[in-house]
Parts: structure tokens; C-alpha cells; sequence
């Protein structure tokens, strides 16, 4: 065949912002979902799935934390010119989705999905364009019980992944206290939506910023280290120091914490109910033996800013792992949720009470990674019959058939190599073990089985290539009717061997 000229060549590239998958990732991530999907079901949640493209005005503009909440989406029209989004989350969808079928389905509807949405923003490091979510929501169910359950759901999650008590914290805080504290400083109009957003991003970076950073950009503004500068909001000293202690009102326990909240939102009936609220799921999660190293009531977690309508929960990993720069830092948040009452409520003539838990895959699989909690080896590859006599094909492809019958995972070689690159091969795709038969092994009705694993062991041993030879390590002779057993064997005693790491 004729080689193309290099100009007539398409450069192999993907799209910035998202990633290719390999078998090994695809299987470490997917032991993940299985134990996550375990602790969905164990709460009653049943699987339920939507597809990846929405309506746009079905969708609506709720992405959080946007500076433009109608961006962000990837978009584009149809042939009868209805405008059509890939979802930019799960939640959406799943209100769309419990309207159309309301009168059918159980209240509460108590479903998880699982699947990758998209993101139409600039990408950088571990920011993404497409990325997996894993969802939990009840919709229809207006006692904060439901979002207390969402809670210790999030916490349940994380042990039965490996991430041990005192490793991680679900921290709860509740959107109708942040509006009773935007009340008492005459934010709670709409005509300050755009000073009230500005205060809400500046307590999101409390952890980052500290008190002192939060003050800056809640008055006049900040300089970062590069010089950069960000303006404030332009609040009075009072309000400013309103909205401090509101975000560093966490006292020793729930019941102080809470009464803190209670004095700072003051006569706003919003904000109370919002304390109120809070003070319930504390009873809940004491009752259920969830104390505060798991779950804590912290005023300082905003999220969903135009998404949520009461109680807010974000799940954080609280070890540190080294940054880029060898800098020890905290993992951070891994998923997060809260109630969203107004948003199924879109689709019908009442309003329907709603709360959910998202869980970050790809986040938490790179947490998981860094404690050593997530499988690392190479998946175990097919047992390989290799083909020597390409006349006697069939006698392979019976072979293969017969492993392949026994529940065994088997293929035959389709290339068009030699013995060396056919183990090369075979090496290449983890073979637990290749199947091998030349003309002498047929006229005795025997098969020749090496053992690639036990094979490397053993070769470590040996130095000498005569006595390699000689040895021939891990290959045994068996008759034609004894593969199937054989292999079996050699698969049940490797499964036997601590070789991997399943986290």
C-alpha cells in the first residue's frame, strides 16, 4: 500500500478538556460505582437513566457558580429548530424526568443515576469538560429527614470505599440561613442579586482566603500575590462584620452552633426556619449515631447558588496529598447536594419538594488513588491460544470455543506474526496463560500451556539461558481433552496469589 504523503495525514488529537479510558481505568473506577451503587440500594434509591441530550429551555440556567449562568452549555439546534443541550449535570434531567411521569411514579421518587455530563468552560488542571457524576435524589419529600438521610448516605459512601473516620467530614449548612443573613443587610432584595453573589463567592473562599482574605473582598477588594485584583463588594464595616460572624459561627457542637445562627440572622422568619431546619437534622444525625467527626453543622459551606432552596451539604476529604509543587495541601470537596424545591416545580402548576447527593467520580477516583484505595493493577487479560499451523486454524478456534464455553475468557490470535511477537502479544495483553500447539503436539493430541505469570517468577530465578531452556518454567504438556481443566487450574491458583492490589 502506497504511504500517504504527511500533509494528506489528520493529526491524531482529542479535544482539550477531555480524556481517553483505558481498560484498567475503566475497571478501577467501575469497582468504585459497584460500592457506591451498593450503598444507593441499601437506602432504598432505585437506577434510573436519561439521556445525555436535553431540551435547553428543559435544562434552564442552573449552573452553579457561573459569572454567566446561560453559558457553559453545550448546545446546538435541531431540523425543526428546537435548541438542544448536552446536560451539564444529573439533576436537571431527573426533574424533567419525575415531571413527565409524575402521576405514574411513587412519592417520594427515590432514584440514582450515573453518567457523564458536560461542561462548555475553559479546562485546566483537573477541570474538565466531561466528567461522571453519580446522583441520589428524592423528590417529593419535604422533611428535612430526607436531607438528613442524603447526609449520612454521603458519609456511608465514603467508608465503604476505604476512606476511614476522621479522613473525611460532611459539612451541612442551609441556603434560608444565608438568605436571612443577606436580609439583615439589605441584600435580600432582587435588585441586589449582584452584590448578594459577589458576598456568597467571598465566603466560598474562607478555606482558601482565611477571615482576613473573606474581609477584603466583602469591602473594597483584594490584590492577590500575582499582582491580580478582584473588586469587592463594597459592604459597610457593620455588614461585614455580620457576614464574618456568620461564617465563623461554628461552635463546639450543633446545639451552639446553631444558637449562634439563631442570633445573628435576627427577626428574619427566612433565616430562622433556616436555624430550625438545621437543629432537626442535628437531632437526626445524633439519634443515628452520626456525631460531628462525621457530620457537621459549618455555616461556612455556600453551594448551588441558584440551585438550592434549604438545606446544602458538600462531602470533604480532609487528608492531605502533595499539589503539583510537592506542597502538602487537603484533598477537598468530592460531592456535594442540597435541597431544590423550585426545580421540578418548573414543569408543573404546584411546587415539588426535592433533595439530592452528587458524588464527583472522577474526583473521588483520584482521591481514592492517592490513599491507596483504588485498584491499581492491570486488568487480567484473555487466555491466548496462539496459532502455529495457520492450515489448522480450526483446531484453534475449537480450543478457543471450548474456554470460551467453560466461562473462561479466551481469544484466538488473528495476526500475522510469528511465535515471538505472537507472545510478545499475549504479554502485552496481561494473558494469564497462552495456549500453544504445533504439528508435533497435534500428531500426539497434546497441548502445550504456559503459565505467563508463574513464568516471570520463575525467570527471575534463572540466569542461565541453557538451563532456561532446559527448565522450561511454567509450561506443562497436557492432552487435548484436558485443557479446559488445566487452564482452570492454573486461572484458580493465580486468582489464589497475592499479585493484586484491589484496594
Amino acid at each position: 500500500m502506497a504511504q500517504k504523503d504527511k500533509k494528506d495525514r489528520l493529526k491524531a488529537r482529542k479535544p482539550r478538556g477531555l480524556v481517553d479510558r483505558t481498560a484498567d481505568d475503566i475497571a478501577s473506577v467501575g469497582q468504585m460505582l459497584d460500592a457506591i451503587r451498593r450503598v444507593y440500594e441499601l437506602y432504598g434509591f432505585d437506577a434510573v437513566e436519561t439521556p445525555l441530550i436535553e431540551y435547553t429551555d428543559c435544562l434552564g440556567k442552573f449552573l452553579p457558580d457561573q459569572d454567566r449562568p446561560n453559558a457553559g452549555v453545550f448546545s446546538f439546534q435541531d431540523d425543526d429548530e428546537q435548541w438542544l443541550s448536552l446536560r451539564y449535570d444529573l439533576t436537571a434531567p431527573l426533574a424533567r424526568y419525575v415531571a413527565e411521569h409524575f402521576d405514574q411514579s411513587p412519592k417520594p421518587y427515590r432514584s440514582y443515576r450515573v453518567g457523564y455530563v458536560f461542561r462548555n468552560e475553559k479546562p485546566g488542571p483537573g477541570r474538565y469538560r466531561q466528567f461522571m457524576q453519580f446522583d441520589a435524589d428524592s423528590v417529593g419529600a419535604p422533611s428535612v429527614s430526607a436531607d438528613a438521610e442524603m447526609c449520612m448516605m454521603a458519609a456511608d459512601c465514603l467508608e465503604a470505599l476505604g476512606v476511614k473516620r476522621g479522613d473525611y467530614l460532611v459539612r451541612v449548612n442551609n441556603r434560608k440561613v444565608l438568605d436571612g443573613i443577606m436580609d439583615r443587610i439589605g441584600l435580600g432584595d432582587a435588585s441586589a442579586a449582584d452584590t448578594r453573589l459577589t458576598v456568597l463567592r467571598a465566603i466560598d473562599k474562607l478555606d482558601r482566603l482565611g477571615t482576613t482574605g473573606v474581609e477584603a473582598l466583602l469591602g473594597t477588594g483584594r490584590m492577590d500575590e500575582s499582582g491580580d485584583y478582584t473588586k469587592g463588594a463594597g459592604l459597610d464595616p457593620q455588614a461585614i462584620d455580620i457576614v464574618l460572624g456568620f461564617v465563623t459561627a461554628g461552635g463546639k457542637n450543633a446545639a451552639e452552633t446553631t444558637a449562634n445562627l439563631e442570633r445573628l440572622v435576627g427577626s428574619s422568619e427566612t433565616g430562622l426556619a433556616g436555624v430550625s431546619e438545621l437543629a432537626a437534622m442535628a437531632t437526626l444525625f445524633d439519634a443515628a449515631g452520626y456525631d460531628a467527626t462525621r457530620i457537621l453543622i459549618d455555616p461556612s459551606i455556600v453551594r448551588g447558588l441558584e440551585y438550592y432552596t434549604g438545606p446544602v451539604y458538600e462531602a470533604e476529604l480532609t487528608f492531605q496529598v502533595n499539589n503539583e509543587d510537592g506542597e502538602p495541601v487537603r484533598f477537598g470537596s468530592v460531592g456535594g447536594g442540597g435541597r431544590y424545591d423550585g426545580l421540578v416545580g418548573r414543569f408543573r402548576a404546584e411546587d415539588v419538594p426535592a433533595t439530592g447527593f452528587s458524588i464527583g467520580v472522577s474526583r473521588l477516583a483520584s482521591a481514592l488513588e492517592a490513599l491507596g484505595r483504588l485498584a491499581s493493577e492491570p486488568v487480567a487479560g484473555p487466555v491466548v491460544v496462539l496459532v502455529m499451523d495457520r492450515d489448522e486454524i480450526g483446531s484453534y478456534q475449537k480450543m478457543v470455543t471450548d474456554l470460551r464455553q467453560a466461562g473462561i475468557r479466551a481469544e484466538l490470535y488473528h495476526g500475522g506474526s510469528g511465535m515471538k511477537a505472537q507472545m510478545k502479544y499475549a504479554d502485552r495483553r496481561h494473558a494469564p496463560c497462552v495456549v500453544i500447539q504445533g504439528s508435533n503436539e497435534r500428531e500426539e493430541g497434546v497441548v502445550q500451556i504456559k503459565d505467563l505469570n508463574e513464568g516471570k517468577r520463575l525467570a527471575s530465578e534463572i540466569d542461565d539461558n541453557a538451563a532456561w531452556r532446559e527448565a522450561r518454567p511454567a509450561q506443562v504438556t497436557v492432552a487435548e481433552a484436558d485443557l479446559v481443566s488445566t487452564v482452570t487450574e492454573i486461572l484458580a491458583r493465580q486468582d489464589d496469589a497475592p499479585i493484586r492490589n484491589a484496594g
